[in-house]
Order: C-alpha cells, then structure tokens, then sequence
C-alpha cells in the first residue's frame, strides 16, 4: 500500500489537498478524482480511507499495520466499499445495494467510505440514485468518485463533489517506480517514454509481442547501417508482418524515434537522458552513420510517418518511403 509520501512524488498538488484536509480536519463528503488511467486515483483513495480509519496514525500517515489499515489494504474492512462497473457498466441496482449498506449503523464505528471506480459508467438511473445520495451527506461518511472522463458525469453530481484533477505521471517517476517494482533500468526507462501509466507500462514489457518489436527496430537500424541495400526487402519481410496495422506500426515508429532521440542525446552528450541504455554501444556507432543533423532530420521523417498513417496512406508505402528519407 502507498504512503503519503509517495503519493506526493506522484501527484504532488492533489496529495497536498488532501492531507490538508485531513490536517485540519475539513474532510469533504464527496470528492471526483479524475484523470487518465494508471496515476493513482485508487491507491490515493484507499490511501485517504485508511488515513479516516487508522487510530494510530502518525500526523496524516496511516500506519499501515493495524486492523483497519490491513482490511481496507486487502479489500475486506466493512465499512469501506468499493463499487466496480458490472460487466459494461454501474447499474442502479448496485447503488441501491449501497444505500441499503449505508442505513446499517457501521460496524466498528459510524464512519463510512465509498469508492466509485469508472463512475462515468454508471447508466442513468444508477446516476440518479448516486445524486439523491449525495444530496443527503452524513457528516461521517466520505464518497470517493473516480473516472477517466469527468465531463461525462452529471453536472448536479460533479458540483456536489471537491474536484481533484490527476495529472500525467512524470516519466523519472514512473521509472523509479517501475524500478522499485523489480523492473531493470532499461525496460523501466524504455516503458516511461512509451505510456505514462504504470500498470499499462507492466503489460507492455511482459508482452512477447513488444519484446520481438524492440528486437527487429534494433535489426532495422542494423540493415540501414551495414547492408543499405537490402533494408526495403526487410521492411517487406519482416517489418509489415509484425507490424500489421496502423496501431501497431505506430507502436515501432515511436521504438524508431526513441532510437534517433538517443542518438542525438549521444551526440550532445547527455548520456542520462539516453533510453536505449543497454544498447549504448550500438547507439554510438549509429553516431559514426547519422550525424547529429542527420538524426533530427530522421525524427522529423519519423513524425511524417505517423501522420500519414493517421491520413491513411499504406503502411507498407509509408514504411518505404520513409525508409529511403532515413538513408539518404
């Protein structure tokens, strides 16, 4: 489970919100935590949950090891509740099973928390029954709203809730957590240019998929270098058949400019800003083929590219086209 201290690292102005409320003791009934998926929207609310509960917390910090901070770390203290969508969406039923929860006194105290996960799913009628409770706060209990597309929720909802806006993940946090996580430096610093969601980041490095990616642009790189003359037979033969549509030739053309961004970072020195780190020898040695001049100029081809493919120019032609602008 996070701390306040690491929810600080990575999302400094919403944590600072929240532990001032907690401070002063001005905890609002509802808040709506909003922002893209991966950064930390859950593991804040069930942060600021224990941080409600704990009778032996330190200053704001819970302390993460009494009866109350274990079950809402695991998922099973009582008057803590999270609602996930059922199936596509958040029914009616499930906020009805709600508030007939809420009637009962709580357990072990009269504090309460409820945590909406994707609220921007909940149908309708489900909205409305969540607006009628919102309407009637008990001062003791907290509702933690969470949704990637805020805009999406009623307007009488969002106004009855303390807006927490989630920002995009800094790129050094999200490799110093993905590090902690037990991933190696590379993948880590590879997987924080790629997304800035780490459960997604995750996925991708485990992904055999991404793994075959990463080895033919590095082939690629390879054939444009030491056998100019058959790089087009290998964007035919190997290239377009892992890449096999717009999406996933996206995916290799951001691996592609990942690649000549390290190769002018090479050129002007800033080794701690080079992604490719294992491949620091063959990122030199494409400094003795691409100039630093060269190299941007085959970033800027590489952007080309991917625009063409939003316009929907053939991925084989785009890939050959560009191909040729790199070799020149």
């Amino acid at each position: 489970m996070a701390t306040w201290t690491e929810m600080a690292n990575l999302q400094p102005t919403v944590s600072k919100m929240l532990t001032n409320s907690i401070k002063k003791d001005r905890v609002a009934h509802a808040y709506l935590f909003q922002g893209s998926k991966g950064t930390g929207k859950l593991q804040m609310s069930l942060l600021f949950a224990q941080s409600f509960f704990c009778s032996y917390r330190d200053g704001i910090e819970p302390c993460h090891s009494c009866k109350d901070c274990k079950r809402i770390s695991s998922g099973n203290h009582p008057d803590v509740h999270v609602i996930q969508p059922d199936g596509q969406s958040i029914k009616k039923e499930q906020i009805l099973h709600l508030q007939k929860e809420f009637t009962y006194t709580g357990l072990e105290s009269n504090q309460k928390v409820y945590i909406v996960e994707d609220a921007d799913k909940m149908t309708t009628n489900a909205s409305n029954r969540l607006l009628k409770f919102l309407e009637e706060p008990n001062r003791q209990t907290i509702a933690m709203l969470l949704t990637e597309n805020g805009q999406s929720l009623l307007d009488t909802i969002r106004s009855r809730c303390q807006i927490m806006a989630f920002q995009p993940l800094n790129p050094q946090n999200i490799t110093n957590k993905l590090m902690e996580d037990g991933m190696t430096e590379s993948t880590a610093r590879l997987m924080s240019e790629l997304t800035n969601n780490i459960e997604q980041a995750k996925e991708i490095s485990e992904d055999e998929w991404f793994a075959k990616a990463r080895k033919l642009v590095i082939q690629l790189i390879e054939v444009l270098q030491d056998k100019p003359s058959e790089a087009l037979l290998f964007i035919n033969n190997q290239w377009m058949s892992h890449f096999k549509d717009k999406d996933l030739m996206n995916q290799g053309l951001d691996l592609l400019m990942l690649w000549f961004k390290d190769v002018v970072y090479e050129h002007v020195e800033n080794e701690s800003a080079i992604v490719f780190i294992k491949e620091r020898e063959r990122i030199q040695t494409s400094t003795y083929h691409w100039s630093k001049q060269q190299a941007t100029e085959a970033l800027s081809a590489i952007l080309e590219a991917k625009r063409k493919l939003v316009s929907n120019v053939h991925p084989t032609l785009v890939m050959e086209q560009l191909t040729l602008q790199i070799q020149r």
